[in-house]
């Protein structure tokens, strides 16, 4: 409780599920400060999302809008922005480091079961045309099964984009749970380390040309924007299945659609669409052989009731005097620390 002394004001920002799915959690945020649930247009510009969020100390953030570096010159008394996830490439960390502001995320090993499994569903899905079938019988039409034979994991080559956390566990999976065999292709990672993931590690390009089904799972940055292009396209297999529950714009979406349009890809798995939330009028939505979801990779019980559990206790350890896991930019956090004394807040 506050003791009588000042409390902090504390927004949800664009979240659909913290604090729904368990209500515990919002109610332990309400025994640190005034809670407030605010939901604003994914793509607000930085200085009207700045204005309305002026005031506030700590912001529960989703993965949309952006906090770039117009939204952080509006917000003099903010302390924390606490991912309710793992990726923070919509934050300007450096921006948020310059004006003393802390940056914490959810621990990697949280998601990593539920999107590694969302990921394997998804592939398992798009190789034996679960989704058309299902319609098929849904409208009658059962006799026309032999419009979706599907391929078996087995035995195939499947190229990871990025084997960090979530991606070393699909290799499990896929390698010891269906003898698929495992390439990858990851920049950050030592050829020893890939191989110590269960993978063989390949060029970009070899992955590319060679994979029968390519997953990605590699953080949104500069590099890796439309990662999948034409020329990417142009290079794969006939028939390949691509995979993509890490970030939409990690995919060209225009160049998805040619390669579509042109029978190269046997079907596409993805829980997240460059432009995303996308409306039932969005053009990939007319292929049957694309499976989109809602972005729901991490949604399972498990993981919300950690992703949950970790953003509460940011709060609560920062206004205690104790130091958050997982902070993005440590450096601040004796400056925030000072702040926050000096502000009056407590516990």
């Amino acid at each position: 409780m506050s003791n009588g002394k000042k409390r902090p004001k504390i927004a949800i920002v664009n979240s659909s599920s913290f604090g729904v799915f368990n209500p515990l959690h919002l109610e332990r945020l309400k025994e640190i400060g005034d809670v407030e649930r605010i939901t604003v247009p994914k793509d607000i510009e930085g200085d009207k999302l700045g204005e309305i969020l002026k005031g506030y100390n700590v912001i529960v953030a989703s993965v949309l809008p952006n906090y770039d570096k117009a939204f952080f010159e509006k917000v003099e008394e903010l302390l924390l922005i606490t991912r309710h996830g793992i990726g923070i490439n919509n934050i300007d960390i450096e921006e948020a480091t310059r004006r003393g502001v802390l940056l914490t995320k959810v621990n990697g090993i949280i998601e990593q079961e539920s999107m590694a499994e969302h990921t394997v569903t998804l592939m398992l899905a798009v190789a034996r045309r679960l989704v058309p079938g299902y319609l098929a019988v849904k409208n009658d039409r059962w006799l026309e099964r032999v419009n979706f034979i599907g391929y078996e994991i087995k035995g195939k080559r499947v190229g990871i984009l990025g084997i960090g956390n979530i991606g070393s566990r699909v290799a499990q999976i896929l390698k010891y749970g269906f003898s698929a065999e495992i390439v990858a292709y990851d920049p950050g990672l030592s050829e020893e380390e890939i191989q110590k993931r269960g993978a063989t590690p390949v060029s970009f390009e070899e992955l590319i040309k060679t994979s029968d089904i390519i997953t990605l799972h590699a953080p949104l940055l500069p590099e890796t924007y439309h990662m999948i292009g034409r020329e990417e396209f142009s290079l794969m297999k006939e028939h390949v299945i691509l995979i993509d529950t890490a970030r939409g714009e990690l995919i060209d979406t225009d160049a998805l659609i040619d390669a579509l349009d042109k029978g190269k890809i046997f079907g596409v798995g993805m829980d997240v669409v460059e432009g995303e939330p996308i409306g039932g009028d969005h053009p990939l939505l007319k292929y049957d052989n694309v499976i989109i979801g809602p972005h729901i990779g991490a949604y399972t019980h498990e993981c919300l009731n950690g992703m949950g559990d970790k953003v509460v206790s940011d709060v609560v350890n920062l206004f205690s005097g104790k130091r958050p896991d997982e902070m993005v930019n440590p450096e601040v956090y004796d400056k925030v620390r000072e702040r926050i004394n000096e502000l009056g807040f407590g516990r």
